[in-house]
């Protein structure tokens, strides 16, 4: 019983030492980030990098860009790209994205500007209809992604 005891300590001293050593959560702040009460990412211990919503305002600033959905979701996308690679990843490691609309009916328009970005394997996606987006944004995205 005793040496079963030996065992299991010596066998948990990695992971203890590992937890010890390196935070369960680590903030992601890329240069440009907007003022809030959030983080823009959340790298996690076991590799995870859990992104905050992202809208399609201009750099720097709050205010959405102008020219519609499509914009938007352009612009969007590439503030998404701006955390991925600042925590470490990318498109390609993406592995589920939330979309959130005002309007259900710019999907179609969503998923033609949205395709380029992930071409091969896209990840996992949901879509949920929203009655408002913060800014006035008409859309907004939120991902899952693998550290690099």
């Amino acid at each position: 019983m005793r040496w079963s005891i030996v065992v299991v300590l010596v066998a948990l001293l990695p992971w203890t030492l590992a937890a010890q050593s390196a935070p369960d959560r680590v903030p992601v702040n890329p240069a440009g980030s907007p003022v809030g009460p959030f983080t823009p990412a959340i790298k996690t211990m076991g590799g995870l990098i859990w992104v905050s919503g992202q809208i399609g305002n201009a750099p720097g600033t709050r205010a959405v860009v102008p020219g519609g959905v499509a914009a938007e979701t352009r612009q969007a996308l590439e503030n998404l790209g701006h955390v991925l690679e600042a925590a470490g990843s990318s498109f390609a490691r993406v592995v589920k994205c939330t979309v959130f609309l005002t309007d259900i009916n710019d999907w179609a328009t969503v998923n033609t500007v949205y395709a380029p970005f992930f071409p091969t394997d896209p990840p996992a996606r949901s879509a949920v209809a929203v009655s408002a987006l913060v800014f006035g944004a008409h859309v907004e995205f939120e991902c899952v992604a693998v550290g690099g």
